[in-house]
């Protein structure tokens, strides 16, 4: 299957089946947004959410941040991964937000790099989800579904998956195909056992095609082998069989 069709099937199952996909963090405004995907790296939404509401209680925006410090956010984060950097980082952020950006989450991704805390992913994030840009944030489900998939060939960094996906997606899907594929890589394409029995698009998977060429590759090979075994058992019996009747005769 060429790739332009196997995006063309992608973006058409996903159009039709998941039209409204969102984020799963749980946020009122860029600035909560900005602080829940900060908060994300390396960590799961699930947890994220149960940390932020008291979190964003005591720091309902970007200037409560910014006049905060590090050991007095780390209480309010202590449960997610590395606390003690995160808690650095959203002090450092809040004080760029109010200083730099008059307290507005810029939506150009080389301002959003230059806070605390955001990297490429996460700035992607920012400007397709509050500013609907055309950007694509690559994390762990997008980068391994994507490959998986095969709508890209088996690139090795985040950047060479988002050039790819950017490439060939349409712009006006590109923002909610990111999504699209941390949700199928979140519930159904999973890292360990991807659960290809329930998945609807094995039909152009490049991974399930692998795999089901190879299982049969491999039963092909068991049952050639379980034949080749059962023929040398019952040439081994037959030896036997002739052997007694010759021993018959002979006594008779």
């Amino acid at each position: 299957m060429l790739k332009k069709e196997r995006y063309h099937h992608f973006v058409e199952y996903f159009s039709k089946n998941q039209p409204d996909a969102v984020t799963e963090l749980h946020y009122n405004s860029p600035y909560q947004l900005l602080v829940a995907v900060i908060l994300s790296a390396q960590c799961t939404d699930k947890r994220i959410n149960q940390v932020t509401p008291a979190l964003f209680e005591r720091f309902p925006d970007a200037e409560s941040l910014a006049v905060s410090n590090a050991e007095e956010i780390f209480p309010y984060i202590r449960s997610v991964s590395y606390p003690n950097n995160k808690a650095k980082h959203l002090a450092g952020m809040g004080k760029m937000l109010v200083e730099q950006f008059n307290s507005v989450v810029p939506s150009s991704i080389d301002q959003l790099q230059k806070m605390p805390g955001v990297g490429r992913k996460t700035a992607n994030v920012i400007a397709s989800v509050v500013y609907d840009a055309p950007a694509m944030a690559v994390d762990t489900h997008v980068f391994r579904v994507a490959n998986r998939i095969g709508l890209t060939n088996n690139a090795r960094t985040p950047l060479a998956v988002e050039k790819e996906l950017v490439k060939y997606l349409p712009n006006e899907v590109l923002a909610i195909a990111h999504h699209w594929l941390i949700l199928h890589g979140r519930y159904i394409c999973v890292a360990r056992t991807p659960k290809c029995e329930i998945c609807p698009l094995t039909w152009f998977c490049r991974y399930y095609e692998r795999a089901h060429t190879e299982k049969a590759l491999l039963k092909a090979e068991a049952d050639k082998a379980r034949k080749a075994k059962e023929a040398a058992k019952k040439k081994k019996l037959n030896v036997i069989s002739r052997e007694l009747k010759k021993r018959t005769i002979s006594k008779d």
